[in-house]
């Protein structure tokens, strides 16, 4: 597979988690569920299908990988902490309003996850045979 195919594949489900997220959260709350519940479920669940979908639709690989799966939270860990840096640390060190913070997260962000997903995360094994001929 070519990588502008991964990059839209990757794209797909960046947007299919993020749809989902939103979805989640606020029928969660519709729901009642206090709003560091809703979150919490919600970003779980929405990371739980990113690595499904990322693993089988955008890399295929297999989803039973052990080290895989522990790559894949220090991605999303890793992900925060980014996420933090820009919002709490970069962003108000030079004077930009949250919403700029904010932007800046959902550009930098799959960019870095591109990258470690398809640097190490899903790396190793990744020849599929679609891909090697």
């Amino acid at each position: 597979m070519f990588v502008h195919f991964k990059l839209i594949r990757f794209a797909l489900v960046g947007a299919t988690v993020a749809g989902l997220y939103v979805t989640l959260y606020l029928a969660l709350l519709w729901f009642g569920f206090p709003q560091l519940i809703a979150n919490a479920v919600a970003f779980g669940l929405a990371v739980m299908f990113q690595y499904l979908a990322q693993a089988h639709f955008t890399f295929g690989q297999s989803l039973g990988d052990a080290r895989q799966v522990l790559k894949f939270i220090i991605m999303v860990a890793t992900g925060f902490i980014t996420a933090t840096v820009l919002t709490g640390l970069i962003g108000p060190q030079l004077g930009l309003k949250d919403g700029v913070s904010a932007l800046m997260v959902t550009v930098i962000l799959p960019f870095q996850n591109f990258l470690l997903m398809s640097l190490w995360v899903f790396s190793e094994g990744s020849a599929n045979p679609k891909e090697t001929s």
